[in-house]
């Protein structure tokens, strides 16, 4: 990438007219009641959306023969993901009150996720993406959101009740491009954060939706510094630092990590991931998969991580114990990728303990994706009624 962009040390993050927030101490001695009652749980907040997949690689949008609807947006992903893995997880955001939203509702519920704080929006329609597939499962998008109702999420309508228990609070960086929604984004931080919560933060960049990438990166950084973890891929490490090389330990240290940061996570496809913490580093090896869609592989390693982390919360002081659970996490985004659309590939427990069991037999033979579907649990997967059986657009 070029270096046309001159790179951003992390800013505080600020409103609107440039004062700076802070979230840290503002009335946490008000709410440290709250620390006893966590359950476990791990609250995502933002955009929720149907995303249409071409039914073949290779094509470009417009002449790709047909499109499956499935559901979709990062936050709800990992909400699900870690549903599937027998975690309790949570989804805050807005969907348009219409058909598509009330189905992405009943999809959250259907995988066990606690959907009290949707809200629906009578004046605008639930987000629609469209998306191409290259050959090798990587994509790229077309939104439809002008606005949607995941923009219009006002701050009265946040379930504060919700974000005081969580004990992991998770989000994008899509939810800040605009009003109203990026003003609710930053008080459910503040309560979430004042309560006790891990802030755990994956920009998701997805440049169309920003007027400008001088625009998404000031946006993205600007509440970099208020993140217990955050993960990133090798290409969004470029992007932020304006073209330096992901692989080098001293741009990732100078540029990204924060004091306040217990952990970082670079993702790198199959290759695996890299994680830095305040005391050591280092590199998990990925799984070798037959990849259909890449569609909400970063998203099934996050909500991954999560469901290990949100039941020990110290395990990124542990070398040994973060690894395993990265390992894990590694093998719920491979897995995503053999199945089309984002929560119906997301891979339930079992399925992601036969990958690894199997890896570690058979390396490096690669499972086939009639395998893999075989390991699956039906019961875990959305139902005919509810995906209307993702028939073509």
């Amino acid at each position: 990438m070029a270096n046309t962009v001159s790179i951003f040390k992390l800013p505080a993050v600020s409103d609107d007219e440039g004062r700076n927030v802070q979230f840290a101490n503002s009335n946490r001695s008000s709410e440290l009641e709250d620390k006893d009652e966590k359950t476990g749980l791990v609250l995502c907040f933002g955009e929720m959306l149907i995303d249409f997949v071409p039914t073949l690689s290779g094509y470009s949008l417009a002449d790709a023969p047909s499109f499956k609807k499935a559901p979709g947006g990062a936050p709800a992903n990992v909400s699900v993901a870690v549903s599937r893995l027998g975690g309790h997880s949570a989804f805050i955001g807005k969907v348009g009150d219409d058909e598509f939203g009330h189905m992405l509702k009943g999809i959250l519920v259907h995988n066990g996720v606690d959907s009290s704080g949707v809200r629906f929006d009578t004046n605008a329609r639930t987000a629609l993406a469209f998306v191409t597939l290259q050959d090798d499962g990587e994509r790229s998008f077309m939104f439809y959101r002008n606005p949607s109702a995941d923009m219009l999420l006002q701050e009265s309508e946040l379930d504060t009740d919700l974000l005081r228990k969580a004990s992991i609070f998770h989000y994008g960086s899509i939810s800040l491009i605009a009003e109203p929604c990026r003003s609710t984004h930053l008080a459910a931080m503040k309560i979430a954060k004042n309560s006790g919560a891990l802030l755990s933060y994956d920009p998701n960049l997805r440049l169309p939706l920003w007027p400008s990438a001088e625009e998404a990166r000031k946006g993205i950084l600007s509440i970099w510094n208020e993140a217990d973890i955050i993960k990133v891929s090798d290409d969004e490490v470029q992007f932020l630092t304006s073209g330096e090389d992901p692989d080098n330990e001293d741009v990732v240290r100078q540029y990204l990590w924060h004091p306040g940061l217990k952990l970082l996570l670079i993702t790198m496809g199959q290759a695996g991931c890299k994680y830095y913490t305040k005391t050591f580093h280092g590199q998990v090896p990925g799984f070798k998969v037959s990849a259909i869609d890449a569609t909400g592989a970063g998203d099934a390693f996050v909500g991954g991580m999560l469901s290990q982390l949100v039941g020990d919360t110290t395990l990124y002081q542990d070398e040994e114990r973060l690894r395993e659970a990265l390992r894990f996490a590694n093998a719920c985004g491979a897995l995503t990728t053999t199945e089309r659309g984002a929560i119906p590939a997301l891979p339930d427990k079992d399925t992601v303990l036969r990958l690894i069991n199997v890896c570690e037999k058979q390396m490096p033979k690669v499972p086939s994706w009639q395998n893999i579907s075989q390991w699956r649990v039906p019961s875990r997967q959305p139902s005919r009624e509810l995906l209307t059986d993702y028939d073509d657009a």
